[in-house]
């Protein structure tokens, strides 16, 4: 039987294919240190799961309306308004079973076949896969390190749009360099989005994950909220990656198209766990605060025990959890012609798990990268860099 060709087009995770590496690895005995995955290894605070038992417990069980419960579209509208400064309705908020069917149901209810759609590069995987899966034309901007931070440039950005350029994707704290884009940056890429009519998705998802300056969203600048998408969700800020819930916030025509297309593919979320989700966004943050400084401190520690090995250099992220540290120098010295060659040495000789630079798009320059997770343990970090010092050094 013949499947879609289609099928051809359609890419996925590298994190979950070394990670299923590392299970087989694991399988067999090996005591391998990981690093390649972006999920924290917190359990969900417990007034969070409470809630969700709660609602259990009460029969919240049934489905929901297709566009998220109205307590909790209140909820984020609310934290939004707040956060953004900007008037955010109800009505304006579509809850979704985890962040990323934000990332298919904006492509498909704004972009059409043969359309360009501009995404950060290196990247989340999953923007190109779905951008080409749907018939639409990627179109990579790079991220670059400049000055010992990762950006876009956005002469850079304005030299691919064309008349068939219809969305730009911007990621802020940026998977998987952890670079955050500035404010005179953001006003740049809406300069450009507004002289050219294109609808700008914002994945804010590490948004509450910031160390470093101030998180701004695209969205809050003039004439931007009604051309923005933002996504988001609970999984990061909460440890709630296995409660699959996330969200859009859009305009109200948009929302309502997005929730049919979800009506469509899902009727809806599981109501139980969106109580829980409310009671993440608008109950103690005690839990998601303690979670954050840890990660702080981790984020200090592996920086600077990863600066300690001869020819890595470890820009210091600025939000989400994780570094993004230069190896060409490494790769030369060890006679590797690529990060991914670094990757594999690293996981069969040092039983670590990184992922190569070449996980999150092509490379941009002739620089080397790869990309660490200080979503574990201080114990794990040390011990982890220590494999990697006996490899590298």
């Amino acid at each position: 039987m013949k499947t879609a060709q289609r099928l051809d087009l359609l890419q996925t995770e590298n994190a979950f294919e070394v990670l299923a590496e590392v299970k087989k690895l694991t399988a067999a005995g090996r005591d391998i240190v990981s690093f390649a995955i972006g999920e924290p290894d917190f359990d969900t605070p417990e007034n969070i799961k409470q809630a969700g038992i709660d609602a259990i417990k009460e029969n919240q069980t049934h489905y929901s309306p297709a566009g998220g419960l109205p307590e909790l579209r209140a909820s984020i509208a609310a934290h939004y308004s707040l956060t953004r400064g900007i008037k955010v309705a109800p009505n304006h908020v579509v809850v979704t079973p985890g962040a990323k069917p934000i990332i298919l149901y904006s492509l498909l209810a704004c972009v059409d076949p043969g359309d360009e759609v501009i995404y950060p590069n290196p990247g989340f995987p999953i923007y190109q896969s779905l951008i080409g899966f749907l018939g639409a034309r990627t179109v990579p901007v790079p991220v670059r390190e400049i000055n010992g931070q990762f950006t876009i440039d956005p002469e850079e950005l304005k030299s691919l749009i064309t008349d068939k350029t219809k969305m730009i994707i911007i990621n802020s704290p940026h998977n998987p360099t952890g670079g955050v884009l500035q404010q005179e940056v953001l006003a740049a890429v809406a300069e450009i989005a507004i002289k050219n009519n294109l609808w700008i998705l914002s994945d804010e998802i590490y948004s509450r994950i910031i160390y470093q300056d101030k998180f701004y969203s695209i969205a809050s600048l003039p004439g931007m909220q009604e051309r923005t998408i933002i996504l988001d969700g609970f999984s990061k800020t909460y440890a709630m990656t296995g409660w699959r819930i996330g969200f859009g916030v859009m305009n109200d025509e948009l929302a309502h198209w997005v929730t049919r297309i979800q009506i469509n593919n899902e009727s809806c979320v599981a109501t139980f766990t969106q109580f829980a989700a409310k009671e993440a966004i608008a109950g103690s943050q005690a839990g998601s605060e303690e979670i954050i400084r840890e990660f702080a401190v981790r984020k200090d520690l592996i920086v600077s025990e990863l600066s300690q090995i001869p020819g890595v250099k470890c820009p210091v992220p600025k939000g989400a959890f994780y570094v993004y540290p230069n190896v060409t120098e490494v790769c030369k010295r060890m006679g590797l012609r690529n990060s991914k060659e670094l990757q594999q040495a690293l996981l069969h000789e040092g039983n670590v798990a990184v992922l190569p630079g070449t996980a999150f798009g092509p490379k941009n320059d002739d620089q080397e990268y790869i990309r660490l997770s200080f979503a574990t343990s201080q114990a794990n970090i040390l011990e982890g860099i220590r494999r990697m010092k006996r490899i590298l050094a």
